[in-house]
C-alpha cells in the first residue's frame, strides 16, 4: 500500500480568486489578470504590485477584502473527507499575509505558500516565493520522503504538480487548458474529484 499525500490548489478549487474578488471589490478591471490568463507568476505578481502603487493600495485593504471571502459552496465538507481518508496539503502561490483567514474557514488545512514583502507603512513592496517553480518543486520534494502524490489544480501554474504526480486531475479549469491537456480527467464537482482521489488510494 503506497503513502499517499494529495496536493490542492488553493484559488479557483477552495476559494474564489482572490485578486479577482479584489479587483470587484476597487473596480480595477486590470487585476482580474490571473495565473488561467498570465503563466509566468514572477512578471504577474509585478504588474499586480505597479497597480497597487499607481491607486496607493496596500495590504490592509486586501486583506480587509479576504476577510469577506468566503471558501467555494461545499469546499470545506469536500477538504474535511478528503482529509479523513488521506494527508492533504494546499500548495499555492498566495502568501501567507493572505491565507490566514481562509484557512480559519477551512478548519486550518496545512498550506504551503509564499510570502509578501511589506514596508511598516503598508505599501506592498515585492514577494518572496519559497522556491522556484514551487508546486512543482514541493511534489517531488515529497516523493522524495517516500509519498506518491495526487495532485489538482485549475491553472498554468498547477499542471507542474499534475504532470509530476501519480495521478493528476484538473478542477473547474479553463476550457484552454482541458482542451490542451486532455490526458487529466477534468472535473467540476468536488464529489467526483474526491471520488477520484479516493480510486487512486485504493487500488
Amino acid at each position: 500500500m503506497s503513502m499517499y499525500l494529495t496536493c490542492l490548489d488553493l484559488e479557483g478549487v477552495l476559494v474564489p480568486e482572490i485578486w479577482i474578488a479584489f479587483a470587484e471589490t476597487t473596480g480595477i478591471e486590470e487585476l482580474k489578470r490571473t495565473t488561467r490568463d498570465e503563466p509566468d507568476y514572477d512578471k504577474l505578481m509585478k504588474y499586480r504590485i505597479d497597480i497597487l502603487k499607481q491607486h496607493n493600495l496596500g495590504l490592509k485593504e486586501i486583506q480587509d477584502t479576504i476577510r469577506k471571502i468566503d471558501p467555494l459552496p461545499g469546499a470545506k465538507e469536500f477538504l474535511d473527507e478528503l482529509r479523513s481518508c488521506c494527508q492533504t496539503i494546499i500548495l499555492s502561490d498566495t502568501f501567507t499575509q493572505f491565507a490566514a483567514p481562509l484557512m480559519e474557514k477551512l478548519g486550518q488545512p496545512t498550506i504551503f505558500c509564499n510570502t509578501l514583502e511589506v514596508a511598516p507603512s503598508g505599501e506592498i513592496t515585492g514577494f518572496k516565493m519559497r522556491v522556484e517553480n514551487s508546486k512543482y518543486t514541493t511534489v517531488k520534494a515529497l516523493q522524495s520522503i517516500g509519498y506518491e502524490t495526487i495532485a489538482s489544480g485549475d491553472s498554468f501554474n498547477d499542471l507542474g504538480m499534475i504532470q509530476a504526480s501519480k495521478a493528476g486531475f484538473l478542477f473547474r479549469s479553463t476550457e484552454k487548458i482541458i482542451k490542451e491537456y486532455p490526458q487529466y480527467p477534468a472535473f467540476t464537482e468536488y464529489s467526483e474529484l474526491l471520488g477520484a482521489i479516493k480510486k487512486v488510494i485504493s487500488e
